[in-house]
């Protein structure tokens, strides 16, 4: 059996939002995998918990600075975090909708969700093709309801980094407090 490789990038829609995590926050990176977001915010300075059902993977992540591991599974097991909130939560290409109240529950006031995987339409293009893993289109805004400021919602086709085509759904909010977008300036008074 081929060893399974981490990728090594971290998304560029995580890249572009991470900084808006409150500073010498603590970030839940959900369903981390190899911890490719893990990795990337612990660099940046945040304290991590990857979670993930997959201790082979979470092994990969021993002694990386600020980066604690929790082996869970977060579909059949009981959720670890109600007693804990955090300044942000990370979740890319993984989807579990009776997850979503605990997610938003474990977001701190002034924290911010960074959320993406795939929508229907994918199945054209490889997996994942169970609709059960496929968010419908506009799913994450209604989701968020009012509870939440919306910072950026994507929707559609990307072109992956291996050149695929990928069908993709992502969102970034906070929890509250209003919202400046890094390289923003306001306007002249």
């Amino acid at each position: 059996m081929a060893e399974k490789i981490p990728p090594a990038n971290p998304s560029p829609w995580i890249v572009r939002f991470a900084p808006l995590i409150p500073a010498d926050g603590e970030v839940l990176d959900l369903a981390c995998g190899y911890g490719r977001h893990a990795r990337y915010l612990a660099q940046l300075g945040y304290r991590v918990e990857a979670v993930d059902r997959d201790a082979e993977a979470l092994a990969t992540l021993v002694g990386v600075a600020n980066v604690t591991t929790r082996c869970a599974d977060l579909e059949g097991g009981p959720w670890s975090y109600y007693s804990r909130v955090f300044d942000g939560i990370v979740v890319s290409r993984y989807l579990w909708r009776p997850l979503f109240p605990q997610i938003f529950n474990a977001l701190a006031e002034g924290g911010v969700l960074i959320y993406e995987t795939f929508m229907e339409g994918q199945q054209l293009y490889g997996k994942p093709e169970n609709p059960a893993h496929l968010l419908r289109p506009g799913e994450l805004l209604e989701l968020v309801g009012k509870r939440f400021t919306v910072i950026a919602f994507e929707q559609g086709e990307i072109t992956a980094a291996d050149g695929g085509t990928q069908v993709i759904q992502r969102i970034c909010v906070r929890r509250g407090r209003p919202v400046r977008l890094p390289e923003c300036v306001p306007p002249a008074a």
